[in-house]
Parts: C-alpha cells; structure tokens; sequence
C-alpha cells in the first residue's frame, strides 16, 4: 500500500536556473551530490553516468515534499523539442497549493520566469 508521494527527479540542462526557480518556489537546497558509476549506471540504466544530483524540500512542508534535480554531466542530456506538448505521453505538469496565486505570479515573473497561460479556475 502506498503512504506517500515522497519524490519528484527532474533531468535539468540549466542547474542553476532550475535551483532559482525552486527556489523562488520556497524549496530549500537540503544535499547536493554527484552521482558516478555504479551502482547509479545499473539502478538508473545509464551507462557511464555521472551527474549533479541536487534533492530541494520544500521548507514547512508536512509530510516532507522534494524535489530532486538531476543534471547530466556524462552522457550529455538529450534535448527533447517536444518537451513543451502538453498532449504527448509523459509528464505534463506539476501544481502546488499557494495562498495567494496572483502574489507567486508576480515573484516569479520579477524571478526572470513567466508564467505558460494564464490562471485557470479550479
């Protein structure tokens, strides 16, 4: 039976971009590692793999929230130029809670980020 969602992994080309972005979002960087080797290169199917492995929590949050990002250093990540259809098979987007949606709105756009569409009603 599952308990939780315990974690999210991201593969990032833009570290640092991505770290601001969660960042702005309230996640906290809580470890950063490199990942090499085995046995990563067998449990992730990647051979030769070494990568910034980065897991971001989400400060006051109960249960824990993470989200992790993974950014390739060897092999180079794929560049998908399909990753903005929403309609393909795969992930499509993630949502938090806010408060105040117009207020995170703003900070994101002052962060350098804007927002794909605008609000929709829930």
């Amino acid at each position: 039976m599952v308990r939780r969602f315990d974690h999210l992994t991201i593969v990032v080309l833009d570290l640092a971009r991505a770290r601001r972005f969660f960042g702005l979002l309230g996640f906290k960087e809580d470890l950063s590692v490199v990942i090499a080797g085995e046995p990563f290169a067998s449990y992730i199917g990647v051979p030769g793999i070494e990568a910034d492995h980065v897991t971001l929590v989400l400060e006051g949050a109960t249960p824990r929230t993470e989200i992790q990002l993974l950014y390739y250093r060897h092999p180079r990540t794929l560049a998908d130029p399909r990753t903005g259809d929403l309609h393909r098979i795969g992930f499509n987007h993630v949502c938090f809670a806010v408060d105040d949606i117009e207020a995170e709105i703003e900070k994101m756009r002052r962060g350098g980020f804007e927002t794909r569409s605008g609000v929709a009603p829930v």
